[in-house]
């Protein structure tokens, strides 16, 4: 059974689809929130703490389901979608798959292939947030450094050594080593290559 927290938002302007799919996913213990458009959905409070996925009709009046999904990966949403086409359009399952689409389920679709399909999109979501938490936490530890910290991270993890860093900063080498002793604790490392990995993972949110 799905936890209490997880969350399926169901865009779709077919009513009784709508109410059907809601019961499903309430039957199975997941919180479910119902919408008839892309509009409507957008005038809802924007932050999901919870594990959640997106079940998006690609036929929808106003903005298409398929342009709905480009217009959030613009917004840097990341929400699983799974998409449904009462039409079979296989142009449309390809372009939605490539664009980072779940699952492509065409109409009518059984119960079953639909709560497979929404769990595996919960399951992503889930590690994905894991991750994201992860990686801010790291991010935090990094701007805890002092700026001359962060040359000295800079440095050791581009494989210079402590002495060829006391050159490069016009420092002793006793000194590097003081300065890289308290970067290698705030990173939360113990060993170089850590070090080297963890300021790898958060460089590109750096560079930002």
């Amino acid at each position: 059974m799905a936890e209490l927290t997880s969350l399926v938002i169901v865009v779709d302007d077919d009513a009784h689809l709508r109410e059907a799919l809601g019961n499903l996913f309430r039957s199975v213990g997941m919180r479910v929130e119902l919408f008839g458009s892309t509009s409507a959905l957008l005038d809802r409070p924007a932050t999901v703490t919870a594990a959640s996925c997106l079940v998006l009709d690609i036929r929808l009046p106003g903005v298409s389901g398929l342009d709905f999904q480009n217009q959030l990966a613009n917004l840097g949403n990341n929400i699983p979608i799974i998409f449904m086409t009462g039409h079979g359009d296989v142009p449309m399952s390809v372009r939605a798959m490539k664009a980072g689409a779940i699952d492509f389920l065409t109409k009518p679709f059984r119960d079953q292939d639909m709560l497979d399909a929404v769990s595996n999109a919960l399951v992503l979501d889930r590690a994905r947030r894991t991750s994201d938490g992860e990686l801010s936490a790291l991010v935090k530890r990094y701007e805890s450094l002092t700026s001359r910290e962060r040359e000295v991270i800079a440095l050791v993890t581009s494989g210079l050594m402590n002495k060829q860093i006391a050159g490069e900063l016009g420092v002793s080498e006793i000194t590097v080593k003081i300065h890289r002793g308290h970067v290698m604790e705030k990173m939360g490392v113990r060993t170089l290559a850590e070090l080297v990995k963890k300021y790898e993972t958060i460089l590109p949110r750096l560079k930002r």
